[in-house]
């Protein structure tokens, strides 16, 4: 009886560990294919876009985007 409990909380702490491995390896990967938005990408949205981007502007959209990210 004892070792079935030890053996279902070993069990499962290892999974929890190999799941987070993997999630972190899955996160990474995508980050590497999928960056986020930074300044010059910003800037090329809006020159296609045919808006004249300003450094004020840019600063402004980051930021809201930002704001936006961490709510």
């Amino acid at each position: 009886m004892v070792w079935h409990i030890i053996g279902y909380t070993v069990a499962v702490l290892a999974g929890l560990a190999i799941g987070f491995f993997i999630a972190r390896k899955y996160m990474m990967n995508y980050l590497k294919k999928n960056p986020p938005i930074n300044e010059q990408m910003l800037r090329m949205m809006m020159m296609q876009m045919g808006m004249k981007p300003s450094q004020k502007k840019i600063n402004q959209m980051m930021k809201a985007m930002e704001n936006q990210q961490s709510k």
